[in-house]
C-alpha cells in the first residue's frame, strides 16, 4: 500500500535503507550490493534511501549504479544533506567512522543553504542520476538551530520550485525532529531505533506528526540486530546489550513463540500499527536478508500476540 508525502511522493509499507551496501560496520562485495539491490527490486521494493555519510559515498555510488537502468518514474530516491565530503590528500587507514571504507574523504557538517545545494548536487554526480524524490537533514543533533532556520528554508525552496518532491529530517533521537515538526513544515521524518518493540521513546513524536500530517519513516527496526535473535553477544544501539534490555529482548521472543511467530516478524511489523508511520526500512546487505524481511513483513501475526506484548 502506498501513501503520498510533499508533492507526490509515495511511499510503500517497505523501503530500502542502504548504509550497509555502504560497507557499515563489514565490507560488502561490489557484486553483492548490486544483487541486493536487484533482490530488493525483484521483491516488490521502490523505495530506497541513502545519503553521503554511508561509506563515505560508497553507498550513493552503488545504489545509483544497480538503479540507473531502471525506469526512473518507477521509483524513489532518497537523500540526505548536512555532511559535505572533502577529499583526503594522504588518507590513511580506514574510515573512523564505522564504515569499512579507506578514509579517502573527511565529513564536514554543513547545515547553511549553500551547503544544501552543494551537498545535492556532489550526491547527484555520486548517483549518478539528475534527480532525487526526497531530501533529508540528516543528523543535526548539534546544529538544530542552524539545521531549522537555513537547511529547511533551502530545502522548501527547492520544493516549491518542484526540484524534490519531499523534504525532511533524519534522525535517531526525538528531540530535534520534535521541534522540525513543531516549527516547520516536513513532509517527513526518519526515525531510526526509537520506535520499535524494545524503545518505545519516539511515541510522542509520532503522535505529533500524525496530528500534523507528517509522514514517519522508520528504521533501526531490530536495535542494532538483538530483535533478530538475542544473544548475551549481541549489540543494542550498536554496543553491548545491557542485561534488562537483554531480558527484555528475550522476553518479547518467548512471547513471539508462544504465539508462533518469529521476533523479527513482530519487530518488522510494529511500527506500522502507528498511524502517522508510512513506511519501515530494511537494512539488508544480501538478497537472502532481503527476501526474509519481505517475508516476515508479510507474515500474519495474531492480535493476540499484541496484546501480550
Amino acid at each position: 500500500m502506498a501513501t503520498t508525502i510533499g508533492r507526490g511522493v509515495q511511499l510503500t509499507d517497505l523501503a530500502f535503507g542502504a548504509a550497509a551496501i555502504g560497507n557499515l560496520f563489514a565490507a560488502v562485495a561490489d557484486e553483492d550490493a548490486r544483487a541486493t539491490v536487484d533482490a530488493a527490486w525483484d521483491a516488490g521494493i521502490r523505495v530506497f534511501d541513502t545519503a553521503p555519510h554511508y561509506g563515505l559515498g560508497l553507498s550513493e555510488r552503488r545504489l545509483g549504479a544497480a538503479l540507473r537502468e531502471r525506469p526512473r518514474d518507477e521509483f524513489v530516491l532518497s537523500t540526505k544533506v548536512g555532511r559535505i565530503l572533502e577529499p583526503v590528500a594522504d588518507p590513511v587507514g580506514d574510515d573512523p567512522d564505522g564504515f569499512a571504507v579507506p578514509a579517502a574523504f573527511r565529513r564536514v557538517w554543513d547545515f547553511s543553504g549553500d551547503g544544501v545545494r552543494r551537498s545535492i548536487e556532489a550526491s547527484l554526480e555520486r548517483l549518478g542520476l539528475d534527480r532525487v524524490d526526497a531530501v533529508l537533514i540528516h543528523d543535526p543533533d548539534l546544529h538544530a538551530d542552524q539545521a531549522i532556520g537555513e537547511a529547511f528554508p533551502a530545502l522548501a525552496k527547492l520544493r516549491d520550485e518542484g526540484v524534490v518532491g519531499a523534504i525532511g529530517v533524519g534522525m535517531n533521537q526525538t528531540a530535534v525532529p520534535l521541534r522540525f515538526v513543531r516549527e516547520t513544515d516536513v513532509d517527513v521524518v526518519l526515525l531510526a531505533g526509537r520506535y520499535t518493540l524494545l524503545d518505545r521513546s519516539g511515541a510522542e513524536l509520532l503522535d505529533e506528526a500524525a496530528a500534523r500530517a507528517v509522514g514517519i519513516v522508520i528504521g533501526g527496526v531490530f536495535n542494532s540486530g538483538l530483535l533478530v535473535d538475542p544473544q548475551p553477544s549481541s549489540t543494542y544501539d550498536y554496543l553491548a546489550v545491557p542485561p534488562e534490555i537483554l531480558n527484555e529482548a528475550l522476553r518479547l521472543k518467548g512471547v513471539c513463540e508462544r504465539h508462533g511467530v518469529p521476533l523479527r516478524a513482530a519487530a518488522l511489523q510494529f511500527p506500522h500499527r502507528h498511524p502517522a508511520v508510512r513506511s519501515v526500512l530494511i537494512g539488508s546487505r544480501s538478497p537472502a536478508e532481503v527476501f526474509d524481511c519481505v517475508e516476515m513483513a508479510r507474515l500474519p501475526i495474531p492480535d493476540a500476540l499484541w496484546a501480550e506484548i
